[in-house]
């Protein structure tokens, strides 16, 4: 799959969180697949001496003025967005709810919830304008059905299949199409924040006995920003290894 077309410029994709981990991944699918990737982050450093992409940007996703300047600086220097890419995230404390600090839960909703919404305010208004887009969400398996000692990130991701589906409906006939896709836990360098216990457990509720890798979900984004994909909106791809439900 190709994203460019001969005697086009290539299409322009904004992936948050692009550093390192599934949004490294994600961008350097999309740069593949023939996309310009505005690779958005608070902390570009990772990438030196890695990779370099078309465009990188430092932006902090949970302050609204930080997010209008980057945006303003990928239009300027790129001239469209054709697909946004809500990645950035963090997992937070796994404690139960009684021992969750305020202070944590109120980082993670910030990361994870409010920056996705503030990232898709503030690129809408421009693909509304040129009449197509595509804007994939990376939610969670955990959105939908919750894990114990996970009560921020469970309730976060919960949000972003909500204001996935929201969205969607607002943009429907703009030619603008919005899905969310919700991973299993993912072989990456976040597993650092979480225990041992807690990392055996989810595995155990996965049939397939393995977590998600980076390429599998980056594929799915692939797709889902891709020409292919025209009739989904609004809708939940799994990558679950067969533990959802629904």
């Amino acid at each position: 799959m190709r994203l460019g077309s001969s005697g086009r410029a290539a299409p322009v994709a904004v992936v948050t969180g692009a550093a390192k981990g599934i949004g490294f991944g994600i961008a350097k699918r999309l740069e593949r697949a023939g996309c310009q990737v505005s690779a958005w982050d608070n902390n570009l450093r990772p990438l030196c001496g890695r990779h370099r992409f078309a465009h990188e940007v430092d932006v902090d996703v949970v302050h609204a003025d930080s997010v209008a300047c980057a945006v303003e600086r990928t239009l300027a220097d790129l001239g469209r967005i054709d697909v946004l890419v809500n990645n950035a995230g963090v997992n937070g404390p796994t404690v139960p709810v009684w021992e969750y600090p305020e202070a944590e839960w109120d980082r993670v909703l910030a990361v994870d919830l409010k920056g996705v919404f503030l990232c898709c305010r503030a690129v809408i208004p421009h693909m509304r304008e040129q009449g197509s887009g595509r804007i994939v969400n990376v939610s969670s398996v955990v959105g939908k059905e919750g894990n114990a000692k996970a009560p921020a990130y469970s309730a976060a991701k919960a949000g972003v299949i909500g204001l996935t589906k929201s969205l969607a409906k607002d943009l429907v006939g703009e030619g603008v199409l919005v899905n969310c896709v919700t991973p299993a836990m993912v072989e990456t360098e976040l597993l650092l924040e979480m225990t041992s216990d807690y990392i055996d457990m989810v595995r155990a509720k996965i049939p397939m006995g393995r977590l998600c890798t980076v390429e599998e979900v980056a594929d799915m984004v692939a797709w889902l920003a891709g020409p292919e994909c025209t009739f989904c909106t609004g809708a939940v791809f799994d990558l679950s290894g067969g533990r959802a439900t629904y």
